[in-house]
């Protein structure tokens, strides 16, 4: 009986043992676990704010390479028909008082009428293009006239500035790709007609406008009314309060 009861004895102890044994093993091992996965943790939050870092100003490097004018939003306004003697110079006063370029498509007749105001066009850094001698319209006269037209207004507008004219705005829009390699010029057309020929209303143009703009139109305006002085110059204060900025038309659609 009592050898019997010493080895029951001996037996729970032995099996005590072990458990204890396997018992501090586990609790060794799930502690390595727990301390790897702080490691981890830790590493992980390092990495999330370099790359927090990253998507704020990224490197020097990047900083450096930044394009500064990537936030801009650019316009280009313009003016056909002119010039015209009074209500021109009116439009460029503004223009020189806000620092806005803007292009004039101008046809050879007035140009040659008004030669100085070609110069004044030209010495405050607006883009002066063709549009052809006498506001043709390319259905109207045919082909032969219409180059004749441009070609004539192209050499009147030389002369005046001794540059090479690029660029023509056709009147009505009317072009065609046998005309574009017969001339050499760089047709412009327009996304934004403000229309101010039909409604010679300032408010009404300026609706207009204001409405349908969106980044990297082209807007077209005539420079021969007051009302489209007056809702030029209104435009330009709206849209650069907005963000806008206003270049020619060769800065906006090659640069």
């Amino acid at each position: 009986m009592n050898k019997a009861r010493k080895r029951v004895s001996t037996t729970a102890v032995l099996y005590w043992l072990v458990m204890s044994i396997l018992f501090f093993d586990i609790v060794i091992q799930w502690n390595k676990q727990w301390e790897s996965g702080l490691e981890a943790d830790a590493e992980g939050e390092s990495g999330r704010g370099q790359q927090g870092e990253i998507r704020k100003g990224g490197t020097s490097g990047n900083a450096v390479d930044a394009d500064p004018y990537a936030d801009i939003r650019y316009l280009a306004l313009t003016f056909d028909d002119g010039p015209h003697p009074v209500y021109t110079p009116l439009l460029l006063d503004g223009l020189q008082e806000r620092g806005v370029k803007a292009t004039f498509f101008v046809t050879g007749e007035n140009a040659l009428e008004y030669p100085e105001l070609i110069e004044h066009m030209q010495e405050e850094g607006h883009l002066i293009g063709n549009h052809t001698y006498s506001h043709v319209e390319l259905s109207a006269v045919g082909q032969e006239v219409f180059l004749e037209e441009l070609a004539k207004t192209s050499q009147v507008l030389e002369e005046m500035t001794g540059e090479e004219i690029i660029y023509v705005r056709p009147p009505y829009g009317e072009w065609n790709k046998e005309i574009e390699e017969l001339c050499g010029m760089f047709p412009v057309l327009w996304d934004v007609d403000s229309l101010d020929w039909y409604s010679k209303n300032t408010d009404t143009v300026i609706r207009r406008v204001l409405a349908d703009v969106e980044e990297g139109d082209i807007i077209l305006m005539h420079d021969g009314y007051q009302s489209t002085v007056e809702a030029a110059l209104y435009m330009i204060d709206e849209l650069m309060a907005q963000g806008y900025e206003f270049v020619t038309v060769d800065e906006l659609l090659f640069d």
